[in-house]
């Protein structure tokens, strides 16, 4: 009965994990990329991690040296993995 306790409670914690985790989307083709970063950096600088940018579907994934900001390479290298939203 213990056993069967511990491994029901380890599913949902699994699950509850799971459904937290940012969900990767399609990659952007470079004329998608190009509109997404034009909206969340109409000036081409770089986007501070403190900023709301709703169209980062996951901020650890596209800022690849961990600096807490994302470049327009990491942004471009962002959108070919599925880690950028489309504009809308």
């Amino acid at each position: 009965m213990r056993t069967v306790l511990i491994s029901a409670a380890m599913l949902l914690l699994g699950s509850t994990l799971a459904a937290q985790a940012a969900e990767k989307g399609q990659p952007l083709d470079d004329a998608q990329c190009k509109a997404a970063w034009t909206v969340v950096s109409p000036n081409g600088a770089a986007i501070s991690q403190g900023e709301p940018v709703p169209s980062i579907i996951d901020w650890t994934m596209v800022d690849s040296n961990k600096d807490a900001k994302i470049d327009a390479d990491e942004f471009k290298a962002g959108c070919a993995a599925g880690w950028i939203a489309p504009a809308s």
